[in-house]
This record gives C-alpha cells, sequence and structure tokens, in this order.
C-alpha cells in the first residue's frame, strides 16, 4: 500500500489532531504517501483532498479540534453519494482510509469497504460510548474539563448555600457524567443507565443537609433528562430553587491531556501500521491499556455496559 487518506468525522473531540499528526508521521516513516481529507465524508465526496507531509501537522498535538476540520453528510448516506467518494479516492490512487470518529463514522468506513476501499478507524468522541473499548480518544479531556467546571461552580453554590444541578453530554451513555460526578464530589449522579427517582434525590439532599452540608452538586447525563425538568420537580417538592448549568460545548473543546495525546498517538501509528499489513474493516480499541482491533461490525454489535463499580463507590462516598 503506498497511498492512504486520513479524516475526521462527526462530533469533534480534543486528541483528534494528536492522532491526524501520528498517522501522518507514520505513514512518512513506512514509506507512504499520506492525504488529507477536510470536513469527513461530505468533503471526500467533493475531492476536498490534500497532501500532507511532516510539516503539515506540526505544533498541532496539543491543539483540540481538528484541523481537517468536520462535517456530517447527508449526501453519504446513499450509495450513490459513496460512489462518489470512492472515485475520489481512486482518481488520486488512494487504497486505504483511516476514519477517526464514533460509531456514525464507523459505520461510514465499513460502507467504504464494501465498495473496495481498506478501512481502518480509530475511536474520538467525549461520550466514551463504544463498548468494545475502554476509552476513547477525547473523553478524558472532556472529564477533566467538567471537573474544572464543577470546582468553580463549588465557589459560588458553597458561599450561596445552593443546589446546583450540572448536565453533562454523552447522548445516551453516562460515563462523562459518572466520572466527573465520582472525581468532582457530586451528592448525586443521575445517568440514563442507571435510573434514580426524585425521592431518592431529595432523600440524598436532606442527608447532607442533617450534617451541615451548605451546597449540593447534582450531575446529570443528558440521555437522562433535563436539568431544567430537574429543576421544577425539586422546586414543586421541596420549595428549593437549583440553579442549573448546562455546560454543553465547552466539554468538547480545550487543550487534549496527556493521557489522551498519548492515546491517540498510539492509536495513530497501530491504524498505519494495520493498513500496511493488508488489514481492513478494523477498528481499533484499548483494553487494559493493550492496543487491539476488531471488525467493524462486531465493535459495533457490543452493548455498552455501566461501570456498577463506580456506580458503588459514588454511593459510599455521598454520605
Amino acid at each position: 500500500m503506498k497511498k492512504i487518506a486520513v479524516l475526521t468525522s462527526g462530533g469533534d473531540a480534543p486528541g483528534m489532531n494528536a492522532a491526524i499528526r501520528a498517522v501522518v508521521r507514520a505513514s512518512i516513516y513506512f514509506d507512504m504517501e499520506i492525504y488529507g481529507v477536510k470536513r469527513g465524508f461530505e468533503g471526500l465526496i467533493h475531492k476536498d483532498i490534500f497532501q500532507l507531509d511532516a510539516s503539515s501537522v506540526g505544533d498541532i498535538i496539543h491543539k483540540g479540534g481538528t484541523f481537517l476540520k468536520t462535517a456530517r453528510s447527508v449526501e453519504f448516506m446513499s450509495r450513490e453519494g459513496r460512489l462518489k467518494a470512492v472515485e475520489a479516492l481512486k482518481d488520486i490512487g488512494i487504497e486505504g482510509l483511516i476514519v477517526i470518529g464514533g460509531d456514525g463514522s464507523f459505520r461510514g468506513a465499513e460502507k467504504l469497504t464494501e465498495e473496495g476501499i481498506k478501512t481502518i478507524g480509530i475511536p474520538a468522541t467525549i461520550d466514551n460510548d463504544l463498548a468494545y473499548t475502554d476509552y476513547t480518544i477525547g473523553f478524558d479531556t472532556a472529564v477533566n474539563t467538567v471537573i474544572d467546571a464543577v470546582t468553580k461552580i463549588r465557589d459560588t453554590s458553597t458561599s450561596h448555600e445552593k443546589t446546583t444541578i450540572i448536565e453533562v453530554m454523552g447522548r445516551y451513555c453516562g460515563d462523562l457524567a459518572l466520572y466527573a460526578g465520582v472525581t468532582g464530589g457530586a451528592e448525586s449522579i443521575i445517568v440514563p443507565e442507571d435510573p434514580v427517582s426524585i425521592e431518592t434525590i431529595i432523600n440524598k439532599l436532606n442527608q447532607g443537609k442533617k450534617r451541615g452540608k451548605l451546597h449540593h452538586i447534582l450531575m446529570l447525563a443528558e440521555g437522562a433528562g433535563s436539568a431544567s425538568k430537574l429543576q421544577e420537580e425539586l422546586l414543586a417538592s421541596t420549595g428549593e430553587n437549583a440553579r442549573v448549568t448546562v455546560l454543553g460545548f465547552i466539554q468538547r473543546g480545550g487543550d487534549p491531556t496527556a493521557d489522551d495525546r498519548l492515546l491517540a498517538s498510539r492509536m495513530g501509528v497501530k491504524a498505519v501500521e494495520l493498513l500496511k499489513d493488508g488489514v481492513s474493516n478494523h477498528v481499533i480499541g484499548v483494553r487494559k491499556n493493550k492496543l487491539f482491533s476488531k471488525k467493524i461490525d462486531e465493535a459495533l454489535k457490543e452493548d455498552k455496559v455501566l461501570d456498577k463499580e463506580l456506580i458503588r463507590l459514588a454511593e459510599i462516598l455521598s454520605v
């Protein structure tokens, strides 16, 4: 394999640039030509493809976002659109494609494999919602971003002796809320995989008040409901007017942590090595700090399981 390309797709995640850098540097190391695709599958369809060299990725390892840009493509969902993408790659002689993104991006890579393009997927999403891997690129940075916000919110919550509901991202995966809730000292952590009744939340609040606690942090995953709705329920049940902070897209930004930079670098090199060795239609994952790859369809069939031990830990620590 002499020519490969790389693109980022779906939601951006801190560490994507580090992964791109690793792909480019590894390709050059293994004497391959490497091309970048702007704006994901949409850019691929419109042949927004350009050659990269070592200097193209200088000084990006520490930057959040993706310098290749990202977009969602409605046209790519049709076979006609995918054939345009394949034609764009073949016109340049590109044989393999590395796709950095989440589950939707991986399904796109799988479709390209069916059309004769060798593909490898690298997991990058702050949601950490891919069951086959322990961690995805961007998750650690997002957790630290939430913790930083919680630290600041706690100062004003304590000063005003207020309850604060912090709503974080994650789609239907509660990992971001759970990890940030445990490490940020939240009194209640509300995730879609382990529903909590309003009565349980109120009991926790009352328990804290009895021991003289001045403030309360409730960590809510977006997939478990809306912060404003929970605010209304607390007001109706207890008369307490909790404050609401929805962190939103601030969680996707910022410089990647050392852990995310390292994971991205390892996965980027691994992706190039897999293509070099003739492997295709695989995604890279990490389990117990060891990299591995498996077929895309097998990886996406796995069901995400919430870490019950962390839930138990949160329960113990929030007495």
